[in-house]
């Protein structure tokens, strides 16, 4: 039974990866896993719980990762807050240094793309987003909720694009350590933070 549910993860994972979640059928999971419909209606349920938990599968350890770094900086700092490039750290460390699965990646970056992680990342990851707002709130307290979460947003993105597009696209790049990487990565994520806000008005758009 076990070996059912892994290749039913690692065909979803493949497909939705190479396809797209909307695109990809249970008959081509099924098929790709050499299972049967009612494997996946056993293990999972629907399409939707299966997408998740092949998110958890290799979400789900990091996460943990994350909440451990946050208690351990927050317990450091007591009774100050936890700065803001600490905070950086405990989110961006433990993505960075996992060993590298190119196709997991190239999966999260297609549901990225597609528009699912959004509301996937609510329903499944909130503790980690609770504790992760609550501690940027107090580490940051001049920055409005607005502009908490649009920070965010860009830190997301700029993980998310250092992981699927490799230094070798860069010519002009030296090689170097994923920690290195990592590090180069968390400097500029928590300028960000630091950033003020780009109020609309300010900004004159020429026509």
């Amino acid at each position: 039974m076990t070996d059912t549910k892994d290749n039913l993860l690692d065909a979803a994972e493949f497909l939705f990866g190479e396809c797209g979640y909307t695109a990809t059928s249970l008959r081509q999971i099924i098929a790709r896993a050499h299972a049967n419909l009612a494997s996946i209606h056993y293990h999972f349920g629907s399409k939707q719980a299966l997408l998740e938990k092949v998110i958890l599968r290799k979400v789900g350890p990091i996460n943990e990762q994350r909440l451990n770094l946050l208690d351990q900086f927050e317990l450091e700092a007591a009774p100050l807050p936890v700065s803001i490039d600490k905070l950086v750290e405990a989110v961006i460390l433990p993505a960075m240094l996992i060993d590298q699965d190119r196709q997991f990646v190239k999966f999260m970056g297609r549901m990225h793309s597609e528009g699912l992680l959004p509301e996937i990342s609510r329903r499944l990851f909130q503790p980690l987003i609770s504790r992760f707002l609550a501690a940027a709130r107090r580490a940051c307290p001049e920055i409005t909720m607005e502009d908490l979460v649009w920070k965010i947003h860009f830190m997301v993105g700029a993980m998310a694009h250092t992981l699927l597009i490799r230094p070798e696209a860069y010519p002009e790049l030296a090689p170097e350590s994923q920690l290195t990487i990592a590090r180069r990565l968390i400097a500029f994520v928590s300028w960000g933070f630091r950033a003020p806000a780009v109020v609309e008005n300010e900004v004159e758009v020429s026509r």
